[in-house]
């Protein structure tokens, strides 16, 4: 029983740091709010850009 403790931490460890790796994915800040145009028109489903932002393009965004 001792010699598996040592394998069960690293193990738990292991899992952890792969755990906030994972959640810690994603884009950085808040959304993007809709324009004043875009409201008044009703059509919220195009995404404006914001002046002075660079839009880098990520590996996984083509599945999104």
């Amino acid at each position: 029983m001792q010699k598996s403790l040592p394998h069960l931490i690293r193990l738990t460890a292991v899992l952890a740091v792969i755990g906030l790796a994972v959640a810690g994915c994603g884009r950085k800040g808040d959304l993007d709010p809709p324009s004043a145009a875009a409201t008044k028109e009703g059509d919220v489903s195009k995404p404006t850009k914001q002046p002075g932002t660079v839009d880098k393009p990520f590996l996984l965004d083509p599945l999104l």
